[in-house]
């Protein structure tokens, strides 16, 4: 009988330290997943950075000088809202004779 329980006591004893062992190897795995994926993503932001620094966009100043230039030929009053001609004042009288109603 005593041979019974040091051989249950041994089989259980093992079943644990496999279950132990499995337990260890599980969270190792998951320590190494999440390091190769911040290891990852690290890479890849530095590649996205050196992208962008190698391919900087500047801006295109002759255009944008041409613009402002075409802009100015269309007088004080031009808007996008109003035209080159300004607002007209007789549109704001509103049916009345003077803007102060007499």
């Amino acid at each position: 009988m005593s041979f019974m329980i040091a051989a249950v006591t041994v089989m259980a004893a093992s079943t644990y330290m496999q279950y132990d062992q499995g337990k260890k190897a599980a969270a190792a795995q998951q320590q190494a997943a999440t390091q190769a994926t911040t290891a990852a993503t690290k890479a890849a932001d530095q590649a996205d950075q050196a992208n962008n620094a190698a391919n900087a966009k500047q801006p295109d100043i002759a255009a944008s000088s041409s613009a402002n230039s075409l802009a100015a030929k269309g007088g004080v009053g031009g808007t996008m809202l109003t035209g080159s001609q300004g607002v007209d004042p007789n549109s704001l009288l509103l049916g009345k004779k003077t803007l102060l109603g007499s």
